[in-house]
């Protein structure tokens, strides 16, 4: 490997690992980032523990999550103020995951999931996020909204979860089981909770009503001995030691596929919640590479404590930056307490009804909705309507990645269409320059010239070739492509299919101002021969008429134009030549 390869690798890893700037960051203003971590960290244990549950793993993954992701995250991400840890959107993924694979298959993937967020800072594969249209991000929270408050039915009905992976299924099981035998103490606790959430939010942003909400219900469910209200079981004191034991290296290849599906979630979730706190604060910018490569470190690490895949919050994130964090001290001081609160209060979180847990997530579901942003997108176009639609029912009836390769397809495919209607194909008069009123007509009658304008490319090309070869019965064409923006491989061979059938029928084209960029593109495929016969290019139309009037004018089908005369010849006195 050569000595310049081997700097470029070592200044790219350098780039992508914590800078001297960041470690001096952790000591400006060191009261405020303590005071929002620890903000952050009563917001985020009940939605760790929720989560860890709904997940499939326990309240215990929930935890382990939110201590090794959040710390490793802070301190390798991209964000100052970013918050990672177990998220709404990637129980989503991980629930039809579990039942599947079990326990150990998501813990795998979640290594294998972390290992490529690896390969995709490397790449410089953060920045792909700016192209991920907003109906596709809007449609996409709202599904995942969705999906995590369908999950919670079982639990604010106090009903075993049925089984299946499928979100309305399960649903749908769970209501006829509580028909069958309501438990309204269930529901009660987490219509309260949502309540109490919901209303607190609106009055006192800054008080974390989550974690009061939740120690009223506990408090409440073990005075009145409420043996309707299910609590959350048994939670280990501390963190497992790290191992390696769940690998099955004879299952990697059936993983591979859950792995990317839970890589590209935790990128798109990540990117986008780093995007929301640049927003909400003033001199703060995310490197997306430098957030990917933490990410990935983040989920190579927890699945070896037990945790689940972890994604930055978009929730947490919005609390840290409300709450004047501006350096990582804030997403570390989260990670830490959560850390006390496990080593320290495991058999108090053990007493939680599951009830809680569920309005919590019930609430935090209703609260990912932004009502004005929707609206927005809905009035933008009908096209911003449509894929906000089909990402969100795909979201709920698929899956979160397909529902965003949908959601891209679908945007994509309008956007070239919306590009196609902005070619134009249009007939223009010829310049009578220095032509008489006769001559004019004669050019008339045997040439006609059209200006192409905008892009020539596959979603618009074919039907230039039908315009083009319905060209009224001429002996000259002449395209004026001066302000073709682009043109590519199909738009060159529809052009030199379309010159070939005009040549059949006797149709001689020539084309003017065909930029360098494009001749390439012409060239590659054989038309930029036939635009140029015999090799004469014509930088301007008026330059491509008379090459036109030439040839009707040799074929015999104009009149020869008389030879110009000089001054010498012009008639004097009496018709006598001038001398």
């Amino acid at each position: 490997m050569s000595t310049a390869v081997v700097r470029a690798v070592r200044s790219r890893i350098v780039a992508l690992l914590p800078s001297g700037p960041d470690l001096a960051a952790l000591r400006r203003d060191p009261r405020r980032n303590l005071l929002a971590g620890l903000t952050v960290a009563i917001v985020a244990l009940p939605l760790a523990l929720g989560f860890g549950v709904s997940s499939g793993l326990g309240a215990e993954a929930g935890l382990a999550t939110a201590v090794v992701a959040g710390a490793l995250a802070a301190v390798f991400g991209g964000s100052n103020l970013q918050v990672s840890g177990p998220t709404g959107a990637m129980t989503v993924v991980l629930v039809p995951i579990v039942g599947r694979y079990g326990p150990t298959g998501v813990l795998t993937v979640g290594l294998l999931a972390g290992v490529l967020l690896v390969v995709l800072a490397a790449l410089r594969a953060g920045r792909c996020m700016r192209y991920v249209p907003a109906p596709v991000v809007e449609g996409f929270t709202l599904g995942i909204a969705c999906v995590i408050g369908l999950q919670q039915v079982p639990g604010a009905l106090g009903v075993p979860k049925p089984a299946g992976d499928k979100v309305l299924v399960v649903t749908w099981r769970a209501v006829r089981e509580f028909a069958a035998a309501p438990n309204w103490t269930a529901v009660g606790l987490a219509v309260a909770v949502a309540a109490v959430m919901l209303a607190g939010a609106r009055r006192r942003p800054a008080v974390p009503f989550s974690v009061v909400a939740v120690i009223a219900a506990t408090v409440v469910a073990q005075v009145a001995h409420l043996d309707a209200a299910t609590p959350i079981g048994h939670v280990p004191s501390g963190l497992p030691a790290p191992s390696l034991s769940f690998l099955d290296p004879g299952s990697l290849g059936s993983l591979l596929a859950p792995a990317v599906a839970v890589a590209a979630l935790a990128a798109l979730e990540s990117l986008l919640s780093a995007s929301v706190a640049d927003g909400m604060t003033v001199g703060q910018k995310h490197d997306p590479d430098r957030e990917l490569l933490g990410q990935g470190l983040a989920n190579i690490a927890a699945p070896l404590f037990g945790g689940v895949p972890a994604t930055g919050a978009i929730a947490r994130t919005a609390v840290n930056a409300r709450t004047g964090a501006n350096s990582r001290l804030a997403a570390l001081t989260h990670a830490a307490v959560l850390g006390v609160i496990v080593f320290t209060a495991a058999p108090l979180v053990a007493k939680i009804p599951l009830a809680a847990l569920a309005g919590v997530l019930l609430a935090t579901a209703i609260r990912m909705v932004e009502v004005g942003s929707l609206r927005a997108m809905v009035k933008a176009t009908r096209s911003d309507a449509l894929i906000l639609v089909l990402t969100a029912a795909a979201t709920l009836a698929l899956d979160l990645v397909y529902a965003v390769i949908i959601g891209l397809a679908v945007a994509g495919a309008l956007a070239l269409g919306a590009v196609a209607r902005q070619a134009r194909f249009d007939q223009v008069p010829l310049d009578r320059g220095d032509h008489t009123a006769e001559e004019h007509a004669l050019l008339a009658e045997h040439i006609v010239a059209y200006r192409i304008d905008g892009p020539l490319f596959f979603a618009a090309a074919h039907r230039f070739l039908l315009e083009l070869t319905e060209v009224a019965d001429v002996r000259v064409v002449i395209l004026r492509m001066s302000r073709v923006s682009t043109i590519d491989a199909t738009g060159a061979l529809v052009l030199k299919d379309a010159v070939e059938k005009l040549r059949r029928r006797g149709v001689l084209v020539l084309a003017s101002g065909i930029r360098p960029g494009q001749r390439q593109v012409l060239d590659s495929v054989g038309a930029l021969d036939l635009l140029c016969p015999r090799g004469r290019e014509y930088a301007s139309t008026p330059e491509a008429i008379r090459a036109a009037r030439d040839h009707l004018e040799t074929a015999g089908v104009l009149p020869a134009a008389p030879a110009r005369r000089t001054v010498a010849e012009k008639p004097g006195v009496n018709g006598e030549p001038a001398r």
